[in-house]
């Protein structure tokens, strides 16, 4: 039987924070009965898109090699895309969205026409993130929402189906998961091998 391939992105600049912590969790249960790949996005290279637009159609960055280029190669045989960040002004973290800047090529192709299509039609994706702000303020402000909102948007034009959205807020006062949310993260990662 075929093993299912992960790719986990980790836009969490904290190694010890609370998306690393989500993030750890899921990757540990997984870790039995699928390949995981996992990118720690501030330790890599990637050089900022110069908006030059030959990617959509040479299906590959023009840049120098760079870190950029392998995660877009595992993304491309990946089954399951597991993405988490912080919230950082209701929106992902800025390494995170500098990458897929980079990555267009990776999560769709274009038309002749110049209409987009999706390159992982069906896949499955899981989003984790975490902010300081109290439930209650975030779901007035739309923290958590923000950050949802920004990834459903690469992930609709790529084809993805988002299975589960996992948040924590109050993290500033709160930075250890409980393990009510130990389990989630432990249940989700089950349905996904």
């Amino acid at each position: 039987m075929e093993r299912t391939k992960v790719v986990v992105l980790n836009g969490s600049p904290k190694q010890n924070g609370v998306v690393s912590k989500m993030l750890g969790h899921l990757v540990e249960e997984l870790s039995e009965g699928c390949d995981v790949v996992c990118f720690r996005i501030y330790e890599l290279e990637v050089r900022p898109c110069m908006g030059c637009m030959r990617c959509r159609t040479l299906r590959h960055c023009v840049l120098p090699q760079d870190d950029a280029h392998r995660v877009a190669d595992a993304i491309r045989t990946a089954d399951v895309l597991i993405i988490g960040s912080p919230c950082y002004w209701a929106n992902m973290s800025g390494t995170l969205k500098v990458l897929f800047d980079r990555l267009v090529y990776a999560f769709m192709g274009e038309k002749e026409n110049g209409l987009p299509f999706p390159l992982h039609r069906g896949k499955r994706a899981v989003l984790v993130t975490a902010c300081n702000a109290s439930w209650f303020l975030s779901l007035l402000s739309g923290q958590v929402r923000g950050v949802f909102r920004a990834l459903d948007e690469v992930l609709r034009w790529s084809g993805y189906r988002v299975v589960a959205r996992l948040a924590k807020t109050r993290c500033r006062t709160e930075n250890t998961l409980m393990p009510n949310e130990i389990e989630k993260c432990k249940k989700i990662a089950r349905k996904l091998c």
